[in-house]
């Protein structure tokens, strides 16, 4: 544990003002090198209140730094601004890194969507990737897309109260409206999946309606602000939970029971193709089978899908 995590710690558990002579003397580092790290960390996002009397933490639950995760603090990585978490998740994969690392940024600068769709990402979302590495074939990879829209729409409706409902692949939606996307990039190893970066994009408190009609955020759902590292913990911990023990069947019933989509005529485009039907199930890898005009089926295992 490194300086600054120490300072964080004392602070953070402390009931008021801190010294700087206490904490010099907890250390056992000069009041100079206290300074020194408390400016750190405040540069990093934590507000602290400094005094002729020492220092105090203004606690934020809002904070996503590193050190505030707790038991996650060591799998956090936390960037201020940056293009995409996924692209750096992805640096992060394929250098090894463990299983259920997290990128998390106040702000991206190049968010993704589906097709190559730039995803909105102003102050206030939460915006985060998840490096996961199942032993799964590469077949099921798709249901692991399924699974984080799962635990992410039940967790809306556990801790909020929101109605939040799926549609295909991997959207949750409020009232018709798109509160959070999920995004999935995969690396194989032959016909296994080495490493999975699962990117989420949900609207928090920051405000997607004013840039789309078909957007809208819990802010906007619930009438007040919500603490974004509540909702990442919580998902952190079901997810994992659920990763670790991996039911492809249950995952299809609680899409199933929970989706927008089954049932409607949908329009379902990739780069490629485009592809119109009635949506009528979802296969066991996750892939949504459509019925044509003519009466015959096709399943489509990825791809933008619109209802129509």
């Amino acid at each position: 544990m490194d300086s600054k995590q120490k300072i964080f710690n004392i602070l953070n558990r402390a009931d008021g003002v801190i010294s700087g002579e206490t904490l010099s003397a907890e250390l056992g580092v000069s009041r100079v090198s206290i300074w020194k790290h408390i400016q750190g960390l405040v540069q990093s996002g934590i507000s602290i209140v400094s005094s002729p009397k020492g220092y105090c933490m203004n606690r934020d639950p809002d904070s996503l730094v590193p050190w505030a995760f707790e038991a996650w603090q060591d799998r956090i990585h936390y960037f201020q601004e940056t293009g995409s978490t996924m692209d750096e998740a992805m640096l992060m994969a394929r250098k090894g890194c463990a299983d259920f690392t997290v990128v998390v940024a106040q702000r991206q600068t190049c968010g993704r969507g589906r097709m190559q769709r730039t995803w909105l990402s102003a102050d206030g979302g939460l915006f985060f990737t998840v490096v996961v590495r199942p032993d799964i074939p590469m077949v099921l990879a798709g249901l692991v897309n399924l699974a984080a829209a799962v635990d992410m729409a039940n967790l809306m409706r556990s801790l909020y109260q929101v109605d939040a409902c799926l549609k295909w692949p991997n959207d949750i939606l409020v009232n018709q409206h798109k509160l959070c996307g999920v995004l999935s990039q995969v690396d194989a190893e032959g016909d296994q999946v080495a490493h999975m970066n699962i990117g989420i994009g949900l609207n928090v408190n920051n405000a997607p309606e004013t840039e789309s009609s078909m957007a809208i955020s819990l802010k906007a759902v619930l009438g007040r602000s919500v603490p974004r590292r509540e909702i990442l913990i919580a998902f952190l911990n079901d997810f994992e939970k659920r990763m670790s023990t991996l039911d492809p069947h249950a995952v299809i019933d609680e899409w199933k029971s929970n989706n927008v989509t089954l049932g409607r005529p949908v329009r379902v485009v990739t780069v490629k193709d485009m592809v119109e039907g009635t949506a009528v199930d979802v296969d066991s890898h996750g892939g949504l089978i459509l019925q044509l005009a003519d009466g015959t089926c096709q399943t489509v295992m990825h791809g933008d899908c619109f209802h129509r």
